[in-house]
């Protein structure tokens, strides 16, 4: 019987740190590269292995040679994409990432038809969305690496501010990254005691704008580079929480189909995930305020989506 196979499409900072977070955890039994620089890929892929030997995990790390080679994988994580060069405008990054996106998609829904597909790449929701255009999967199967990431950067914050607390600080946070985010204060804990009850709204506010500014400030401080532990970590999570069927609920960007009121939109909301990908989407009762936001953060990704039809891509 095959072991589990995870491919990471994309083998930048943070692909090859989501490598290097499943190949110490154990969690499967092949982890595959796919990089256009293919030496860059083997190195990674035995630096990787030998660490791997050193943990005394089972846990093999191999190159595909070309995207045809990405075959029978149980998950497909793909961080490949653009940054935002100098003079490229929203559209310019959302077209090509989008391109990016579809050609990775074209051939491995063909290699790797039963995979569980978790997009990583920017504009996030945008490309899941044209993921699921793609490959005409069911929206269980594609979802993407969002509120993760922020729920642990607002963690951190709560953290800071109380100094106390770390490792049973759980904080939720819905829709998208920056300004369109949805903090929620009244579903974050520490030690099961709700946030609420432990700091002043002011406070709370506070450590939602760090949060929101929580990525920015790390560009600001290396200078020449991105975050990628963070981003790596919590995409490992949630492929770890589909190889070992956890049930276990997270924030995601997944094809909204009547929740909240939404349809046919991409979002991030809490998502219960298992084997099968996003098995139940968690509808959290939102007050007044936390559904304005919402209602602005599904805006921006509408806006997107349209960009895309706009530019005829779905049409080429």
């Amino acid at each position: 019987m095959r072991g589990k196979r995870v491919a990471i499409i994309g083998v930048g900072n943070v692909g090859s740190s989501v490598a290097y977070s499943l190949a110490m955890s154990g969690s499967c039994h092949e982890v595959m590269l796919r990089a256009n620089n293919v030496d860059r890929a083997k190195g990674i892929a035995l630096d990787l292995s030998q660490a791997s030997q050193s943990a005394r995990k089972h846990t093999i790390v191999t190159v595909a040679k070309k995207l045809e080679d990405v075959k029978d994988c149980d998950v497909i994580v793909v961080t490949a994409g653009s940054p935002r060069l100098p003079g490229m405008s929203r559209d310019d990054l959302l077209l090509k990432n989008a391109k990016i996106m579809r050609d990775i998609l074209k051939v491995v829904k063909l290699t790797s038809p039963n995979a569980i597909i978790i997009p990583v790449s920017n504009p996030l929701d945008a490309m899941v969305y044209v993921a699921l255009k793609e490959t005409l999967w069911e929206r269980n199967r594609v979802l993407g690496m969002a509120g993760v990431l922020d729920s642990a950067r607002m963690a951190h914050f709560v953290y800071e501010k109380l100094q106390y607390g770390a490792g049973q600080i759980r904080c939720s946070v819905m829709g998208g990254h920056g300004d369109d985010m949805v903090p929620l204060p009244r579903f974050s804990t520490v030690a099961g005691v709700p946030l609420t009850d432990l700091l002043t709204w002011d406070e709370i506010n506070e450590i939602v704008d760090k949060t929101k500014n929580g990525g920015a400030q790390i560009v600001s401080l290396l200078k020449d580079g991105s975050a990628y532990y963070a981003p790596a970590k919590s995409t490992a999570l949630m492929v770890e929480a589909v190889l070992s069927d956890k049930k276990q609920i997270y924030p995601c960007a997944v094809m909204l189909r009547g929740e909240y009121g939404y349809t046919d939109v991409v979002s991030g909301v809490p998502t219960m995930i298992g084997a099968n990908g996003a098995e139940k989407i968690i509808e959290a009762n939102l007050n007044d305020h936390q559904d304005r936001k919402f209602a602005k953060s599904v805006s921006s990704v509408q806006s997107l989506i349209d960009a895309l039809y706009e530019n005829n891509f779905f049409d080429k």
